[in-house]
């Protein structure tokens, strides 16, 4: 299956949040140099705790401010809230083809975001220097993406080589 062959539905930033939630994260970006944006964010997770907005601001706060483990934890929350929508298995590395194949095709959107958002994980992994879990992470995209539109495959050979280079 081609990842780019598909008609967008359901993209999450178009979704409706609870009241206050869209205000907060716009807060947030307007105080983040301020060094303010992170409560926010906060009060906004708590109000919507499964919102993927909410959930990517603090991804991309905490990655900014290189808070990578939080930035992961954001980001692992985002994917246990993607899997049920689309049916996939609760661990990714029991993710199949057939899973994608068997998508029906007003879910391909979520099916990306949730390839998009594992990669994001084996990234944040990999900049952790947990270089095991992340070449597996990457594994399983190139397997799963034989035309790499999802562009694991150069972040695979990067693990690969940076393991190389610690061994030597």
């Amino acid at each position: 299956m081609d990842l780019l062959d598909f008609e967008a539905h359901y993209l999450y930033f178009e979704e409706p949040d609870v009241a206050g939630v869209k205000e907060m994260i716009a807060a947030a970006a307007e105080n983040y140099e301020t060094g303010d944006a992170e409560l926010p964010l906060l009060r906004a997770y708590f109000l919507a705790p499964e919102s993927l907005n909410v959930l990517v601001a603090l991804n991309r706060f905490y990655y900014y401010q290189h808070r990578l483990e939080d930035a992961l934890n954001a980001t692992h929350k985002a994917l246990a809230v993607i899997r049920p929508l689309i049916g996939f298995p609760e661990d990714w590395r029991n993710l199949q083809q057939s899973h994608i194949n068997d998508a029906p095709p007003a879910s391909l959107t979520q099916v990306r975001l949730y390839l998009f958002t594992l990669k994001a994980i084996g990234f944040l992994n990999m900049r952790l220097e947990y270089l095991d879990v992340s070449q597996s992470i990457f594994e399983k995209l190139v397997v799963l993406d034989s035309k790499d539109r999802i562009g694991a495959k150069g972040l695979l050979e990067l693990v690969i080589k940076r393991k190389t280079d610690v061994v030597m």
